[in-house]
């Protein structure tokens, strides 16, 4: 049996409410920048048009489950062309290493979903309770209409918030303005209605009630931050080598004047006050801190109201530290092995999914050679065997391709069911983004010299596009 258990004390802590003070600076102004930018990006872009031509949905992104497409822009993706999006998540993948290693969890602290809401959720709780002290008074007191009355109003935004959250997500697997007018109508889809209350909750629940609760105990990203950071990487840093040792501001004055050491720390608080997960920065790196970078705004305000220079905290090394402490050079090494590593890979993998973007067609074609019988000789001596050919097409029209193969001198092709040009080529019409099968048959004259086995290509060409695609089989022979 554990000893704290055996003499009756819990093996956990309580969890203690966060109460983040609002605070101004440079990096809380370019948080809220990137709130507005991403909320406005989430929230509106559902209703961006974009033209692709008649019988297309002309909604910018669009997953459009129903029809299997997924529509980016001038970007139209297919089910079989799901690895764009691993891809996508690799160029993700590395892009948060990078970020990592120039400078620590710059994702945690302004880019992420949970961050972005849960500001948004704290500027509504403001706004209806007050700053931080008002907050804290308010929940040790006894509670009063005017207390009910705030937490009311502020939940019922919160919910507002989240709904509309849910609701912004499913307008992008449906025609945006439609689908506004059948929820207000109560006619749009089950499914709509259940994705927006699984999707009001847990936003409500995550950016509302948990916050921070999210970012130390549930989301994994730290861990493995830890684990992939360096001694170069700059993170939030509290520069002890001038902050310490801490004194009131008229101590510290008194202390210089006599020559002896004071730092420039005077133990306000200020950088705890205003940490979104309550950990005070002073104590060295912590898993639960996000380098949001709002204790630096804190802390240099303080500085700027007591005379001294700012960035007592800022973005720093711990080996900085060392250096200053031992009076050497402070060192900066954002351009090393690791950043370059990941910027290569980054480039490398977002360069290949140009270059197949780019020289992406819009028709495909894939042969199967029949297994029983193999081959077929004829009556003059011509050997014959027959496929299973796919014609895919990946355009808003019906497209007419003339088929050819190649590879064996005499060689020839017939498509069961399809008429022929004038110089004998098959024609296979394959309609407007679908795909279709037909049989052919391929014969080789008796006079040819064959090999068992030997390979043969497939041509199918668009009539009016021009566009060309080619698979290959084998024609297999006595």
């Amino acid at each position: 049996m554990d000893v704290a258990e055996a003499d009756g004390l819990p093996l956990f802590a309580t969890s203690k409410k966060v109460y983040p003070q609002s605070v101004s600076g440079p990096f809380r102004r370019a948080k809220w920048t990137i709130l507005i930018l991403c909320l406005g990006i989430y929230y509106l872009l559902p209703f961006l048009r974009w033209d692709r031509g008649p019988n297309l949905p002309n909604q910018a992104v669009l997953a459009d489950i129903a029809h299997n497409r997924f529509y980016f822009f001038f970007i139209e993706i297919w089910p079989q062309e799901v690895y764009y999006f691993t891809g996508l998540l690799i160029l993700a993948a590395f892009s948060l290493f990078l970020m990592n290693a120039i400078a620590g969890r710059l994702w945690c602290g302004y880019l992420c979903p949970q961050t972005v809401w849960t500001d948004l959720f704290l500027a509504v709780e403001r706004a209806f309770e007050g700053d931080r002290r008002e907050r804290m008074k308010r929940d040790e007191a006894p509670w009063t209409a005017g207390t009910l009355l705030r937490k009311t109003g502020k939940h019922i935004v919160w919910l507002m918030i989240a709904w509309w959250t849910g609701g912004a997500w499913v307008l992008y697997f449906a025609d945006a303005p439609t689908l506004v007018h059948q929820l207000a109508t109560f006619t749009a889809p089950l499914s709509a209605y259940v994705w927006i209350a699984i999707l009001t909750f847990t936003t409500y629940a995550l950016a509302g009630v948990m916050r921070e609760q999210v970012c130390k105990f549930m989301c994994p990203w730290p861990r493995i931050q830890a684990a992939l950071t360096d001694d170069d990487a700059l993170n939030v840093t509290y520069r002890y080598d001038r902050g310490e040792p801490r004194v009131s501001v008229k101590q510290a004055q008194r202390l210089r004047d006599q020559g002896a050491p004071a730092g420039d720390c005077i133990d306000c608080h200020q950088c705890v006050a205003v940490c979104p997960t309550g950990i005070d920065i002073r104590d060295g790196a912590q898993l639960d801190c996000i380098q949001c970078g709002l204790c630096i705004d804190a802390c240099d305000n303080v500085m700027a109201k007591i005379g001294r220079p700012d960035r007592l905290i800022g973005y720093d090394t711990e080996d900085n530290v060392q250096r200053r402490l031992a009076g050497e050079k402070t060192v900066y090494r954002p351009i090393r092995a690791r950043t370059l590593i990941y910027a290569a890979l980054i480039v490398l993998v977002g360069g290949a999914m140009l270059y197949q973007l780019a020289t992406r067609r819009t028709a495909e074609i894939s042969v199967l050679h029949d297994r029983a019988p193999l081959f077929v000789k004829l009556s003059d001596g011509s050997i014959r065997n027959a496929y299973a050919l796919r014609l895919l097409n990946k355009r808003p029209e019906a497209r007419p391709f003339a088929l050819t193969v190649a590879g064996i001198p005499g060689i020839r092709i017939e498509a069961i069911g399809a008429q022929a040009t004038a110089d004998l080529r098959p024609i296979v019409t394959v309609e407007a983004d679908t795909s279709r099968e037909v049989r052919v048959l391929v014969t080789v004259p008796p006079d040819a010299h064959l090999n068992a086995s030997q390979s043969i290509t497939f041509t199918a060409s668009d009539l009016f596009a021009g566009e060309i695609v080619r698979a290959q089989d084998h024609f297999i022979a006595p």
